[in-house]
């Protein structure tokens, strides 16, 4: 007659079921992060991925393509007004980020990239207009050509000072305009 299991083993199985339900959970990136942000960039590239470069997909174009994080199609769930709001707080939330960390840089200027696409589709998408949102979009688009579809590290490092003035100049653009993100 096989032994009956103790409080201790329904204990653990209950934790390991558990355990099995959070990792299978379809609202996080994969790395662990929620949905529709970035993790932090890995020390070592996967495979065929440049040390330093930030990650992207490609199409068969050859252009890149969103990556999780900047996934280009909106919640279902949200209005194109709580679009600029979510994107606006997702770039400020760079404000205080900065490469004073080089082991981090990457993953900053990355990050800051990745928020001012995502601002830019927002505004886009709106449902005033792009032309209601003229300077920013101007701004990224002027950043985005001076990029020419380079978004690796190297290249967003050599035009850190753009990125992070496009960056603030929006911040401050919006700033002065509160009824567009509130």
């Amino acid at each position: 007659m096989p032994k009956s299991s103790t409080p201790g083993t329904a204990v653990v199985a209950a934790a390991l079921a558990l355990l099995v339900v959070s990792c299978g959970a379809s609202d996080t990136n994969g790395a662990g992060a929620p949905a529709g942000t970035s993790a932090s960039v890995a020390t070592t590239a996967p495979a065929g991925q440049e040390a330093g470069e930030v990650p992207t997909t490609a199409d068969a174009g050859g252009s890149a393509a969103p990556t999780d994080a900047e996934d280009a199609t909106p919640r279902p769930d949200t209005t194109p007004v709580e679009r600029v709001r979510d994107a606006f707080a997702g770039l400020r939330a760079t404000l205080d980020d900065s490469c004073a960390d080089p082991g981090n840089c990457a993953y900053v200027l990355g990050r800051v990239y990745d928020e001012l696409q995502r601002m830019d589709r927002a505004m886009k998408g709106d449902e005033k207009g792009p032309g209601h949102f003229p300077e920013p979009i101007a701004l990224i688009e002027k950043l985005n050509g001076e990029l020419d579809g380079d978004r690796s590290f190297e290249n967003l490092k050599k035009h850190q000072s753009l990125l992070i003035g496009t960056r603030d100049r929006i911040n401050t653009w919006m700033q002065g305009h509160p009824d567009d993100y509130r």
